[in-house]
């Protein structure tokens, strides 16, 4: 009876130890995932600030492109604009009529 309860014991003791060993690796595995996920929230924090000055930058450039229209080219809009709403209006006024 001393034997079985030495080798119950012996067996026990081994379970243990292996389960510390699984732990450790366990722990060394979720240490690294989490210094990945740190790494990936700093990419999308740097992607996210780049999309913003370049959002900003396209604002900026669209406003510069129709600063950059000059008379004639204003003019020539405003006519082809006009041409438009009349064509609109014949639509309507056929559509009632």
């Amino acid at each position: 009876m001393a034997n079985d309860a030495k080798t119950i014991l012996h067996e026990l003791e081994t379970r243990v130890r292996q389960l510390i060993l699984q732990d450790k690796e366990l722990q060394l595995k979720i240490d690294a995932h989490l210094a990945e996920i740190a790494n990936l929230k700093q990419r999308i924090a740097s992607q996210d600030q780049q999309y913003q000055e370049l959002s900003d930058k396209y604002a900026k450039l669209k406003t510069a492109k129709i600063l950059e229209l000059g008379d004639n080219d204003m003019r020539n809009a405003r006519l082809q604009l006009n041409r438009l709403v009349r064509d609109v209006d014949k639509c309507i006024a056929l559509l009632k009529g």
